[in-house]
This record gives C-alpha cells, structure tokens and sequence, in this order.
C-alpha cells in the first residue's frame, strides 16, 4: 500500500482524538468553567454539529482546489481550532474551537477518503480506505486514553497541545508524502449539488445513518451498563473498552478486505452482524464473560460497517465523489447522534442501562431493510437496461435509414455495483 495512506491515518488519528477526547476531560472543563458537567458535554454535540454542517460547505468551497492542496488547508483549519481550543479563556471560546476543528473533519474525512481510493488499484480501494480510517479507530485505543490521562496529569489544556502535536505532524506527512495531482475537472456548484437529485445517493447516505447508529446505542453508556447491570467493578471498565477499542481497529481492516471483494454483500454482513450483537449485548449483560465476548465482537463489527459504507456512497456519486463522501461523514455522525439520543431517551424511560441495545438491534434491521430498498433499486435498473437492449436490438432491423437511436440511459440513477 502507498506510504501516502501513512500519512492521511497520522492525521486521521489527530481528528479521531480531538472528536472523542472531551469525553474523558467533562469533570475538569466543568471545574474550571465553572459549569455543569452537562453544560460541558454540549462540547461533544457541538462538534458533532460542526461536522455534519463543515463536509458539506467546506467540500463545495473547496470543489476546485487540488485535492492535496484542500487537504493541507484543512489540516491548517484543524490546528487552528485545537490552538483556539488549547488557549481558551473562557467555554464560549472553547466551543467555537470546537467547531472550527470539527469543520475540518467531514471534509478532511471526504476528501481524503476519495484521495486514498484514487492511490491504489480499484480492486483495493476499500482496503485503502480501511488504513486511513484505522487512524480513526486507533483514536479509541489509544488517543483518548493515553489524551484522558495527560489531561488528569497536566490539565485538560495539555491534551489540546498534544493533539496539535499529533496534528503537525499529519500535516507535515501529507505535505511530503501525498502525490501531487491535478485539480478536479471542473464543474459549477449546480452540476456539485446535483449528486444530491439522485436517489441512491440518498439511501446510501440512509444506509450509513441506520447501518451504524447501533454502535452508539450501545457504547454511549457501556459504563453504567457494567457497572449496574453487570456488576463490574469501576476499575475493569477502561480494561473492557480497551478490548472494545482492538475490536474496533480488526473490524476496520477486516471491513475493507470484505468490501474490495463485493460491497453491499460486505454491508449486509457488518451490519447484520451489528444488529445480532445489540441483541446479544441486551441479553447477556448480566453475564460478565458472555458481556466481553458480545462486546470486543461488536466493535470487530461496529467498525467493519464504515469501508464499505464510504465505499458504496463513492461508487454512488461518482461524479461528485468528495462532496458525496464528505456528506457521508455527516451522515456517520447523525448516526452517532441518534445512537445516543434514542439511548439516553431509553434509560430516562426507566428501562435501564441494557434497554439501548435493543433500540440499537431495531436500529440495524432499518439498516438492513434500506440495504434491501438499494438492492432492489438496483436490480430493477438492471431490468430496465436489458429490456431497452432487447427493444433496440429487436427494433433495429426495421430502421427505415441510418443507425438506429440508442435510448438514453438515466444516468442520474445509475448506482454502481462494485
């Protein structure tokens, strides 16, 4: 694999940390602000809305630049906000670090991934896409324990420099080591934004949100679930999500292998996967070997779920493919949102800490039951096509003059089948 997909998990890796880092510093931010541990959070949902608004905008802003050049521009824009974050005065400044920083990561994630697909053979594409997102994965493992614990030790302000640290030198790897290449063949905003009149776009962008929200269903609140359902003690939880965190990084790698092989049958089997394992969970929560087993399994199959989602939402819009995967990334964290929404909606219902999984298996099976919906799209496309050959190749002979007028395919609802 190119030494250029190195560089895009470095900076990956940085993004990846920034993103779930607050999680493990809300006691410290909530001191020193002055703020309720609640109010602090509003930092994770702040981000999450930076995301899902910057791919877009960002993407389309940066639709005629060279994509090595809006890459380190989005680096550039990375740093800038953990500085801003680093050197907060006060939470109204922290937040907006936030923000800045999370404009940076759909697109970054967008760009990129369509920058690592275009560095290797099309038959290694979503492995491709594995080792960039492995960065993302290993941001769990080791990013925001290793930033969690700097942050206990120095403060939470030492964890944001280290972040810029890590993200210097994602810049510099991408400055020496992704290729040069041309920019994009240009096209106006309309024909950009067209990508979106296509309705497989549009259930590929639903396939993401429901194929994944199950993974936040069931980790957003993993903690009290084993200490209150489980019975495990306070001090095996960052050992069990350790374990999580390796599950995670396997089923990365493991997703993209499955997916350069045939992309929805990969869906199919990471998400139905997903989806039996939420049940698992909810079922075995109260049994604490069968627990870590169900849930080092989850997140081989939480994580196996991304390559060939963003693979599938590539092959979609191919004529607009940064915007369509920078919106994706957008739709991986609206799934992250309701993921936890419908969670914490669940436990105030009085159902307890095991009751999310459940939400999170009714989830999958949406997954699954849009995965069909694109299925079936896609195999009445293919009977169309073969009843237009059959009609042009019966009506030919009869052509009064000159060749016959092939129909024109619908190219706007061409979905491929990789």
């Amino acid at each position: 694999m190119p030494v250029a997909l190195l560089a895009l998990a470095i900076s990956a890796f940085g993004i990846g940390t920034t993103e779930f880092i607050i999680n493990g510093l809300l006691p410290e931010l909530a001191a020193d602000f002055d703020v309720s541990i609640p109010a602090a959070g509003l930092l994770v949902s702040g981000y999450a809305a930076g995301v899902v608004i910057g791919a877009p905008l960002l993407t389309i802003a940066g639709a005629r630049l060279p994509r090595k050049t809006m890459l380190l521009a989005l680096m550039i824009l990375f740093l800038a906000g953990n500085l801003l974050s680093a050197l907060a005065p006060s939470y109204g400044v922290l937040m907006a670090g936030r923000i800045i920083a999370a404009f940076s990561h759909g697109a970054f994630f967008g760009v990129g991934a369509v920058v690592a697909a275009d560095l290797v053979e099309p038959a290694k594409r979503a492995r491709a896409l594995s080792i960039m997102f492995s960065g993302l994965s290993l941001a769990n493992v080791l990013g925001v324990p290793a930033g969690t614990a700097i942050g206990q030790a120095l403060g939470w302000r030492a964890t944001f420099w280290a972040v810029v640290a890590i993200g210097m030198v994602g810049l510099a790897g991408v400055a020496a080591l992704v290729p040069s290449r041309p920019r994009p063949q240009e096209h106006s905003l309309l024909r950009e934004l067209g990508v979106f009149r296509q309705g497989g776009v549009w259930l590929a962008l639903a396939m993401t949100v429901f194929g994944f929200a199950p993974v936040f269903t069931v980790i957003t609140f993993i903690a009290p679930m084993m200490t209150d359902v489980g019975g495990f003690s306070p001090d095996t939880v960052p050992v069990v999500m350790g374990l999580l965190g390796i599950g995670l990084v396997a089923g990365n790698l493991l997703g993209g292998r499955l997916a350069d092989r045939a992309v929805l049958p990969a869906v199919y089997l990471s998400v139905g996967t997903l989806t039996a394992l939420s049940a698992i969970v909810a079922v075995s929560a109260d049994n604490q070997p069968a627990f870590i087993a169900a849930i080092v399994l989850f997140g081989v199959a939480a994580f196996a779920t991304i390559p060939p989602l963003q693979t599938w939402v590539l092959d979609s819009a191919s004529q607009a493919p940064a915007l369509a995967s920078a919106a994706n990334i957008g739709a991986f964290n609206l799934a992250n949102t309701l993921g936890s929404l419908l969670a914490g909606l669940t436990i105030e219902a009085g159902h307890g800490y095991a009751a999310p999984a459940w939400i999170g298996m009714a989830l999958g099976l949406a997954g699954l039951a849009v995965t069909g919906l694109v299925q079936l799209r896609i195999r009445r496309q293919a009977l169309r096509a073969a009843a237009d050959r059959k009609h042009q190749k019966t009506a030919q002979p009869f052509a009064s003059s000159g060749p016959a007028n092939p129909a024109t395919p619908d190219i706007s609802a061409t979905t491929s089948e990789a």
